[in-house]
C-alpha cells in the first residue's frame, strides 16, 4: 500500500466532504476513494469515517488522524519542494584547485562575477602546481594545464593555455638585440622549475619548429617572482600571457621575436565521474567554460 497517497486521498475526501469529489479532484474513481480509505483503516486497526449513502463524518480518532496526515502533508510538501529549489538554485561550498598563476592572475579576476551570480555558493579556491588528487583531496573541480594522463576524471577542453617570450627594454639595452630564436642560447633565460622549460625552450615559427637549449642563473617555481626579475632587467622570460600582459602594455616588458610563437598548452577543467551534477557544479562549470572556453 502506497500509505503517503492513501494519506492524501483520505485528507481530500474529508476537506471535500464525499468520495465522489475526491475522486473528481484527484483523477480517480469514488470507489477508488473508497479503497484507500478502507486500506488506512485496515492499516490502523480503527475507523476513521462513519459514512451513510448521504453524508459522511470523522470518527473521533478520525479527525485526530485527519489533523495530524494534514501536517505530515505540508511537511512532504514543504521537504518537496526544498528539494526542487536545490535542484535549481546553486548553494553550499565549492571546494576549486587551480595552477597559481592561472589562478591568480586569470581565475581570481573573474570569481566576483560568479560570486555575483549565485550568491547562495562559497568557494575554496586552492592554488597549487602540484598535481592534486581531487577525490582524495576532496576537490569538486580542478583547473589542469598540459597533456592530460589517463585519471579517469571527466574533462572538459577550455582555451589553450599561451606562452608569451618578452624581456624587459633595460636587459635589451645591456646584451643586445634578439634577433632569432638561436641567440636564446647565448641569453640570460629565466627559467622555471620545469624539467622541460628549464633547460630547452621551443618556438614555432616561418621555418617550423625550433628547440633552443636556454641556461640561466636564475631558476625559479613561481611566474611571478621570475617576471619580477624579468622587470628588473636579469633576463628573458617566457610565461604566460595573463600574467606579462599587464607589463607589455605600460612598456615594462616587450615582447621578442614576434613571428614566432610557443606552442601553446591545453587547459581543462576536471571533476570525479562520480561527483554528483549539483546546480553549484553545473553552475561552476559552465562559468569556467564561458570565460575560459575554447570560443570565450
Amino acid at each position: 500500500m502506497d500509505r503517503l497517497l492513501s494519506m492524501t486521498v483520505f485528507t481530500k475526501a474529508v476537506e471535500l466532504g464525499s468520495f465522489s469529489a475526491a475522486g473528481n479532484a484527484l483523477g480517480m474513481s469514488s470507489q477508488l476513494v473508497g479503497k484507500h480509505v478502507q486500506m488506512l483503516e485496515q492499516h490502523l486497526g480503527v475507523r476513521l469515517l462513519n459514512r451513510t449513502t448521504r453524508r459522511q463524518h470523522l470518527t473521533d480518532i478520525g479527525r485526530e488522524f485527519y489533523e495530524r496526515t494534514k501536517s505530515i502533508l505540508a511537511d512532504v510538501e514543504a521537504a518537496e519542494g526544498l528539494a526542487a529549489e536545490t535542484r535549481a538554485t546553486p548553494r553550499g561550498r565549492l571546494r576549486i584547485n587551480a595552477p597559481v598563476t592561472f589562478g591568480i592572475h586569470a581565475l581570481s579576476p573573474k570569481l566576483p562575477d560568479y560570486l555575483n551570480a549565485n550568491a547562495e555558493v562559497t568557494l575554496e579556491l586552492s592554488m597549487t602546481n602540484r598535481l592534486v588528487d581531487v577525490v582524495d583531496e576532496g576537490y569538486d573541480v580542478v583547473f589542469r594545464i598540459g597533456e592530460l594522463t589517463d585519471s579517469g576524471l571527466i574533462a572538459r577542453q577550455l582555451a589553450p593555455y599561451r606562452l608569451i617570450l618578452c624581456a624587459a627594454p633595460s636587459y635589451l639595452a645591456a646584451r643586445g638585440p634578439i634577433n632569432t630564436p638561436q641567440d636564446l642560447s647565448r641569453q640570460e633565460c629565466l627559467g622555471y622549475l620545469h624539467p622541460e622549460l628549464s633547460k630547452r625552450w621551443t618556438l614555432i615559427g616561418p621555418e617550423g619548429t625550433v628547440t633552443v637549449p636556454v641556461s640561466g642563473r636564475l631558476m625559479v617555481d613561481s611566474g611571478e617572482a621570475l617576471m619580477a626579475a624579468a622587470i628588473a632587467g636579469v633576463g628573458v622570460l617566457l610565461q604566460p600571457f595573463e600574467i606579462v600582459q599587464p607589463y607589455l602594455a605600460s612598456g615594462q616588458l616587450v615582447t621578442l621575436l614576434p613571428e614566432y610563437h610557443a606552442p601553446t598548452l591545453p587547459m581543462h577543467i576536471l571533476y570525479a565521474p562520480d561527483r554528483r551534477m549539483t546546480p553549484k557544479l553545473r553552475s561552476f562549470i559552465d562559468f569556467a567554460i564561458a570565460h575560459f572556453g575554447p570560443d570565450a
